[in-house]
Parts: C-alpha cells; sequence; structure tokens
C-alpha cells in the first residue's frame, strides 16, 4: 500500500474513533456534550475533513500513475491495486465470506497479509495489522449483512419484537403507560357550549437502550481453514446459531446487566393460575384460554404462543367442549411449523422450563418488547490463534450489539374486570 495514503487513512480513524469517544462518554453519564467537548470534537472533525481532502489528492495521484485492477478477484489471489476504492466496494474485494474469512486466518495466523486487509485494517475500529494476533478487521459490508441475515431465520425473536436500527450506541423512547380508561394523562371531556375546557396534560417517563456487546466464539480446525468454500459455511452457520440463540435468550430472560432485559419475570408480565384440582405437569384447554384472554384485543393479532417441547404433545390432543383448539401447520408454512394455537401460531422452543414449571408455556406479543440494532447489522470479527493452539484450531469471533426490554414497566390495569393484562402471559407452576 502507497505509505501516505496508508498514515492518511490511520489519522482519519485516529480522529473519528477520538470523536466517537467524546460522544459515547457523554451517551454512557446520559448528558449532553459539554462546550469543551464539543470544542474538542469539531477540532476532531475537521482533521477527519482535511484527511478526506488530502486521501482524495493521494488516490487522484495514484489513479493517474497505474490504472489499478478490478476488485473482483479469486479469493487466492493477490491483488495490486491499492486505495480507499476498495472500500467502496460491499465485499472489499472478496468473491466470498469465506475467502475473507480465510484472509483473515493467513493474517492471524501466519503473517500473511492480503492487500485486500491491510485497507481493511487502516478502516478497522477495532484492530490493525501490527497486532495481528489480538486484532481484527471488519467484515465486508455484504457478508456481514449474510450473517446477520441468517441469525433472524428459524426461530429468531429478534424479527418479532418492535426494533429500531440506530447509528449510536443508545436510543431514549418515551415511555406513557396510561390508557383512554384511566384518570390521569391526556385526557378528552364532554363538554356544555361555551364551557371551559378542561385541561390536561400528558403523564409518563422515558427509557433508555444503550447496545450491548455480544460474542460469538467459532473454533475452526487448521484442515477445515485451508477450505474456503467449507469454512464460509461453517462460521457464517455457527455464529449466525449462536447471536440467534444469545439474542433469544436475552429477550427472554436478560438481567439487563451488559445485556438486554427480558421480560420472564418483569414487572409487566402477568399470570394464570392452575385449575382447581389440576394434576401436576399438565396443560388443559381451560389454561390456554384464560392465558389468551390476558393480552389485549388488537395485541392478539401479532402474539404467539411459545412452548418447551414437552408441552406439545398435550396441545394436540386438546380440545374445548367438542373443538380441537390445534390446528395444524398449512403446507410450506415457515413461521408456524408447529401448527396454531387459538389460531396463533406455536413456537417450540428451549427457552420454555419444562412441562409443569412456570415459563413451560407462554403467549407473547412481541411487539411489546422494544430493541434497538446497530444500523447496517454491523458485524465486526477477529481471529486468534492462541486459544485453541494445542488442539490446532483457530478460533473466529463476531461481535454484534442490541439492546431491548419490554417497553411498559408494568402490566395493563382494565377499565372493567379484574384481571390485569400484559404482552406476556405465562401459566403458573402445576405441582
Amino acid at each position: 500500500m502507497n505509505k501516505r495514503l496508508r498514515a492518511l487513512l490511520e489519522r482519519k480513524n485516529k480522529a473519528v474513533t477520538a470523536a466517537r469517544a467524546i460522544t459515547t462518554a457523554a451517551d454512557t453519564a446520559n448528558r449532553d456534550i459539554t462546550a469543551e467537548e464539543q470544542t474538542q470534537f469539531d477540532a476532531h472533525m475537521a482533521e477527519v475533513e482535511k484527511c478526506n481532502a488530502d486521501i482524495a489528492r493521494e488516490q487522484a495521484l495514484i489513479d493517474a500513475e497505474r490504472s489499478g485492477s478490478a476488485l473482483e478477484v479469486p479469493d487466492n489471489a493477490r491483488i495490486e491495486v491499492s486505495g480507499p476504492a476498495i472500500l467502496q466496494d460491499p465485499r472489499y474485494g472478496f468473491q466470498s465470506y469465506g475467502g475473507f474469512a480465510h484472509a483473515v486466518m493467513q493474517a492471524g495466523v501466519r503473517g500473511v497479509i492480503d492487500q485486500r486487509l491491510e485497507m481493511v485494517a487502516a478502516a478497522s475500529t477495532y484492530g490493525s495489522e501490527g497486532n495481528m494476533q489480538d486484532g481484527g478487521f471488519l467484515v465486508p459490508p455484504e457478508f456481514s449483512r449474510e450473517v446477520f441475515s441468517h441469525s433472524l431465520e428459524e426461530d429468531a425473536i429478534l424479527p418479532l419484537t418492535d426494533d429500531y436500527p440506530v447509528e449510536g450506541n443508545s436510543l431514549t423512547f418515551p415511555r406513557d403507560e396510561t390508557t383512554p380508561w384511566g384518570t390521569d394523562g391526556i385526557r378528552a371531556y364532554w363538554a356544555a357550549e361555551a364551557a371551559a375546557a378542561t385541561a390536561t396534560k400528558p403523564k409518563g417517563s422515558v427509557a433508555t437502550l444503550r447496545t450491548s456487546k455480544l460474542l460469538a466464539l467459532v473454533p475452526v480446525t487448521d484442515e477445515l481453514a485451508q477450505d474456503a468454500n467449507a469454512l464460509e459455511r461453517y462460521i457464517g452457520r455457527k455464529t449466525a446459531e449462536s447471536i440467534r440463540w444469545k439474542t433469544n435468550l436475552a429477550f427472554w430472560a436478560g438481567n439487563g446487566v451488559g445485556q438486554p432485559l427480558g421480560w420472564f419475570g418483569h414487572a409487566s408480565q402477568v399470570s394464570v393460575a392452575k385449575e382447581t384440582g389440576q394434576a401436576a405437569a399438565t396443560v388443559v384447554a381451560d389454561n390456554v384460554a384464560k392465558m389468551y384472554a390476558r393480552i389485549p384485543g388488537a395485541n392478539k393479532r401479532s402474539a404467539v404462543w411459545m412452548m418447551n417441547d414437552d408441552v406439545f404433545p398435550q396441545i394436540v390432543t386438546m380440545k374445548l367442549g367438542d373443538q380441537p383448539v390445534w390446528t395444524p401447520p398449512n403446507s410450506g408454512m415457515k413461521d408456524a411449523p408447529a401448527g396454531f394455537l387459538l389460531g396463533r401460531p406455536i413456537m417450540l422452543t428451549q427457552l420454555c422450563q419444562t412441562l409443569g414449571t412456570q415459563g413451560d408455556i407462554a403467549f407473547v406479543n412481541w411487539k411489546g418488547y422494544r430493541t434497538i440494532t446497530k444500523a447496517g447489522a454491523g458485524i465486526e470479527t477477529a481471529t486468534s490463534m492462541h486459544l485453541y493452539f494445542d488442539a490446532a484450531q483457530t478460533a473466529f469471533r463476531a461481535m454484534f450489539r442490541t439492546d431491548g426490554q419490554p417497553a411498559a414497566a408494568s402490566y395493563i390495569t382494565p377499565n372493567n374486570g379484574s384481571s390485569n393484562l400484559s404482552h406476556f402471559v405465562v401459566l403458573d407452576t402445576r405441582s
């Protein structure tokens, strides 16, 4: 790589990192940046703009000195072109994710630096070629999206939530939990002719979500690492599985410390009591009918049943009177492979407790759970040979940022009736 161009890119990256540190510090303290910090931020951004101009001039000289090569090259070949133009390619010049992962492995374990990775190292927010055993590279955007899309398949919960992609690291939401039939918040009143209107005002609070870091660690044998095609399938599949399970688990029962706050056990959850004389480790039709009634009317349209596999055999034979409550899945129905209960899809999951324990079956409207994710599904990766050195394996690590919590701080008190309502309904223990 052109030494001057590399130096300019590194200068720009340092300025961007310094500017980001200022905003992150303010976000962490839940405050606005100070006047002094604003001055420092402006100076860093001015440096970025200056570097951009210098980079453009240097690139123009490089382009004039040689015609360059195409970005699309075989993954087992080295390219001669260098310059920031490669960063505009969503694949960074690689034809496949396996080819990219193989190049990262070669750089980390053997110190053989692919020129395409040199450019990424200069732009990386994690590591650089000078410290490859601990450093890493940003996944090319297109491959990042591919890996993340695989993490949203099958039983993924994130697509069901009320999700907001964010450019920064946090987002603050208003939280108004008043109801139309309540006595506080914004109210409408009937008024007689010429009578003064009754003044009301909003009532609520705010809730802030801050992205937490989720890491997926995938060990790869040296033999597998030599095959780019096999490497692509293995890393992509195992990384997606890990991201999917860990986000699901956190949205379900996370403690909110360095991870999302789950709804199970949250103040917004409601629980349905077992029937009088109900046998241990059973689920009966009256249970599911009462659970169904505890989610507010319109919210039932987006609610799903979630249950442990041990519960399912009791569901398929269940009846209310003479009518079955379970409906088999439609042909080709990917969203409800376990069929429907009272018209809503069933998701079988190991998030649920074993049969007879609270949490073995739940009726959930995930739109009542709010999440944020990094815009563009940014996933960063790094590699190390040291963790599994004695087993002749390389460890690939992927990092994903997200956060979540129930949208409401508590359950909903109905206008008429004695049973509280919620987006999250479980069945009490039957023992």
